[in-house]
Formats: C-alpha cells, structure tokens, sequence
C-alpha cells in the first residue's frame, strides 16, 4: 500500500531540510536512508511508535522504521512503516508525500525501502546509511540495488544535522532538566534512614512518571561507595547520596546529578562539593557562541588539576539531546568511545551541552554535579541548575 498523504506543495517540513541539502552536498550524498529510531523520530517531527517504544523484536525479526530522502527533493520522501502505524497516521499525517505502512520485519522494510530507492538513484549513486542501526539482513538487501550504487556511512550527516537545536527542542530540553530536578529533589527529601538505594530508585522512577517524564535510568550511590546499581544498600545517618538520573521528555534527554546527605554536611563535605563546583564554574565561564568547544574542556581540566583532590577526580563534557552523547563532540574516549571532532570547532548558539565533575573520594564516597546548559551568543543558559549544593534527606 502506497498513500499519498500530501502534495509537494503543501509540505510542511519538520526540520531544517535545506541545511541537510548542504550537509549532504558536503558528504557527496545522494539519498538519505534512516533507521535508527532516534533520527527517524526526528524527521518526522518528534514521533515515535509506542507500540516499540521500548522493544524493537516482534516474531522472527524485529521493527525497523525507514526514512528516505533524496537530497534536493523532499517530494520525493518516503516513510516506511509497521503495518499499524497506518491507524498513526490517520491521526496525525506523517509529512513525507510517500508513506507505506506494510512491514512486520527488517526484510520487509528493507525491501520497500529498496523499490523506492530504485525509483531516485542514478547510476552510480551515494547512499548514506546508518551501519550501527542497519541489521545485516536489511543490509544485504540495500547492497544488491545494483546500478553501481554505493553504501556510505551517513551517520556523522545526521548528527549534524542535529547539533543545533531549534527553541522547541530547546524548550523540551529546558523541561526535561526542570522536571529530572524537580523529581530528584523531591525523591531526596523522602528518603530517609533504612531507606535501600532499589526503594530509592523506584520513587525517582515515580516521582519523574508522574511528572510526564519516560524514565530511562537512574545511577545512585550511599556512603563511602562508588558502586552505582540498584541493591539492599540502605541509607544511614551522615552518609552522601548522589542521584544521577536520565528522563525523555517528548524524545528529548535530561541528564543531571545532584547530591544529598542524611543530616547536616559537615566542613569537608562543603569543602569537597565547592571544589567540584569551582571545576564546573571555570567551564561554565567558557561557554559562548564561537567559543572553541576544547577551551571549556580546557578550562576544566586545568581547575581541577588545581584541586586538593584531583587525584580521584574526574571532568567530562558531552554534546546531547535525542540522545546522551551526541554533537558537539569534546573529548575523545573519555569516558565513551568516540572521537572528540568538535574540540577545536566553534560552538554555535542552540547547542546543549552537559558538564559533569565527578569525585570517588576513597572514604567521602560519590561526589558529583552534572549541569545541562544550552550554548547562546553571549554564554549560555543553565536547565534545571536548582539543588547544585547539599541537599537534606528525611524531611
């Protein structure tokens, strides 16, 4: 089944297709073939499947959306789609003119993508790919197009097509931080003594639900561990707690940490927390449109290298948004496994960066604040930034 659901004329593109033409011309690409969830949810305009939200496996294969399009031509877009999600569009009508919901497995979609590829490409043809979102058997389908047409690796098109966010994803980025706080805080202030970090967990995980979060993780510690997975641990009087939660808001990430303690913080306490403040502070400081995206890395290692406990401190930073770790990329294998290919790029006004600083003090425990702060031409703008000092369980 073939439905046409607009005329080339009355599309209504969700994202920014000229830059991708630019993108794309830069690459040497041809045609774009989508099948990662994260990019074709952004796409399309924030969708995303519910009925696969959490699980892609369904029979002997599994769900693969397929978003293709063809550089210079959003007419000539395709969405390839579950058989159910024709009910989906009904509702609310996908933008690409060509939408085919007809596919129960990776084969399916594979082939439909393939039929309509056939269509555009030219002999000798580009088409970029997503290889870490590509099951082989689709693969194999793609590489038999024949007319010479070649598979290239897109992936680095799309994050950067996704670097610079528009006010709407900021604006669900600045709720997502808001509501990841407002949730831990409020999780922080019920726990208290005898209270075990799977009980804790559960709470965040309720206290972010109920707030219209989808929770997606939470890493916490009690007391002089540095452990960070859910178990019988309980809380006990004068020990820290660091609660570092990530929650999707509309298909957009909020990820921050903020700490707590049973009682009051004692003098080394205070002392320990505002040396990780002053790490992220002198970052923080770095952070502006054309800035270089190294010189807040830099800034933040050379703080704490100043620091009485640098020994067992870490600093990091990451570009996020769909996802944890996406552009800007700052650093490189630290602590993730990718290439830092944006430290010596200016960063552009509507990029999110998260800063995080990280102490495993050997008998303090786990210290940390992680901050999510959105790029402007002056500096930036912090999400979500209440709660940065100690904060009291048990009230």
């Amino acid at each position: 089944m073939n439905i046409k659901s607009q005329t080339a004329g009355e599309i209504a593109i969700p994202f920014d297709h000229e830059k991708l033409d630019r993108l794309m011309e830069a690459a040497g690409l041809d045609i774009l073939v989508a099948t990662s969830k994260h990019n074709v949810q952004y796409l399309l305009g924030g969708y995303k499947f519910i009925f696969f939200a959490a699980m892609d496996a369904i029979g002997h294969s599994r769900y693969l959306p397929v978003l293709v399009y063809e550089k210079g031509r959003p007419e000539n877009a395709a969405y390839i789609a579950n058989k159910m999600e024709g009910a989906e569009h009904a509702n609310r009508p996908f933008w690409t003119p060509t939408f085919q919901p007809a596919t129960w497995s990776s084969i399916d979609a594979a082939n439909l993508a393939a039929e309509h590829i056939r269509k555009l490409a030219k002999p000798g043809a580009r088409i970029g790919i997503e290889p870490p979102f590509m099951p082989s058997d689709a693969h194999a389908v793609l590489e038999n197009l024949g007319n010479s047409i070649a598979l290239v690796d897109a992936t680095s098109t799309f994050e950067r097509l996704r670097a610079v966010k528009t006010p709407e994803e900021l604006s669900k980025l600045r709720a997502a931080s808001e509501l990841i706080t407002d949730s831990m805080l409020a999780t922080i202030e019920w726990a208290n003594e005898g209270s075990t970090k799977t009980e804790i967990i559960e709470r965040l995980r309720r206290e972010e639900t109920k707030r219209g979060l989808h929770f997606e993780y939470c890493l916490l510690t009690l007391g002089s561990s540095h452990n960070r997975a859910a178990s019988p641990q309980a809380w006990k009087k004068g020990e820290v707690l660091s609660i570092d939660s990530g929650g999707n808001y509309h298909g957009y990430i909020g990820d921050l940490c903020r700490m707590g303690v049973l009682g009051e913080p004692d003098g080394e306490l205070e002392d320990l927390l505002s040396e990780i403040d002053g790490v992220q502070q002198a970052a923080f400081a770095k952070i502006r449109a054309g800035a270089f995206g190294g010189d807040l890395v830099a800034a933040g290692e050379t703080a704490l290298k100043a620091s009485p406990s640098a020994a067992f401190t870490d600093f990091f930073a990451h570009g996020m948004g769909v996802i944890t770790h996406e552009a800007p990329f700052l650093m490189t294998n630290h602590p993730v496994a990718y290439e830092g290919v944006d430290a010596e790029k200016p960063l552009e006004a509507g990029m999110v960066l998260s800063v995080e600083t990280t102490m495993l003090h050997p008998s303090r425990g786990f210290i940390k604040l992680e901050d999510t702060l959105a790029v402007t031409d002056t500096g930036y703008e912090m999400f979500g930034e209440r709660g940065r000092g100690w904060n009291r369980g048990g009230r």
